[in-house]
């Protein structure tokens, strides 16, 4: 005899998010490893734009985070190609440069106490929609994950490697965990790097969506308690940590060296 067909929609949301807590397990990776397969797992998900992007988390000492070394794409990065810096960019543990545009990020650490991770990249449907300066449009179950939760810049400010752009920016991301930066590319502010992770490869698919739809036909609005609905359901940690998880399997299987 069935127990759970009189259940409420919420009651079994409930059920399932106590059961992947207690029966679905992650592993326990270092921010170093974490960081470095997000950067394979974008690579293989269309943030494939040469050096241009970057990414970042929090170090344990407040004002720190790691970054990849400039020069490297991120379909080269290992677990060794981290650096350690402070939010004027000097390097406090690794070998190499970071990025000049990280200044950004800095801005966006000092104003987000929430935010831990950070991924700036420009993906090719991502830019391709940032040219026509339209806001990103969540109309898919899938993409719910962004839902109201992605601003939008449509004034480009130039090379972000100044104090000005990252004010712009930081102020423009206000607290969402994504925004459109037209003429430029995206960004995600996440509280972990699973999340980040998740959450940048479904920025870029969504993007390609709304350009697939924008050039059948005008694309019609989801009501907006069932995104919202879609949106806490599907960006919970443990459904975050889960994901990261199946695409980490397949880019160890695909880049053997990433934690070398």
């Amino acid at each position: 005899m069935s127990n759970t067909m009189e259940m409420s929609k919420d009651e079994l949301i409930k059920r399932a998010q106590a059961q992947m807590q207690t029966q679905l397990k992650v592993t326990d990776w270092s921010t170093r490893e974490k960081l470095a397969i997000t950067c394979r797992v974008l690579f293989d998900g269309g943030h494939d734009s040469g050096l241009a992007g970057q990414i970042t988390a929090r170090g344990e000492k407040p004002g720190t985070y790691y970054t990849q070394s400039l020069g490297l794409g991120f379909d080269e990065i290992s677990v060794s190609n981290f650096l350690l810096v402070d939010e004027d960019l000097q390097v406090l543990e690794g070998q190499g440069m970071p990025n000049p545009a990280n200044r950004f990020h800095s801005w966006v650490y000092r104003t987000r106490p929430d935010v831990q991770c950070i991924v700036h990249t420009h993906p090719l449907h991502v830019a391709a929609l940032s040219m026509l300066e339209v806001p990103l449009a969540v109309s898919h179950m899938d993409n719910c994950t962004l839902y109201d939760d992605c601003a939008f810049l449509p004034d480009w400010p130039g090379v972000p490697v100044g104090n000005e752009e990252g004010e712009l920016i930081s102020k423009a991301l206000g607290d969402k965990r994504a925004i459109l930066l037209a003429h430029h590319g995206m960004l995600v502010a996440a509280s972990s790097i699973e999340e980040a992770c998740v959450l940048s490869l479904q920025f870029e698919r969504t993007a390609r969506m709304q350009l697939l739809a924008m050039a059948a036909g005008d694309i019609k609005p989801i009501k907006p308690e069932l995104g919202r609905e879609a949106h806490d359901w599907i960006l919970r940690p443990r459904r975050s940590q889960i994901g990261f998880e199946y695409y980490a399997r397949r880019a160890l299987r695909r880049y053997p060296d990433v934690l070398a």
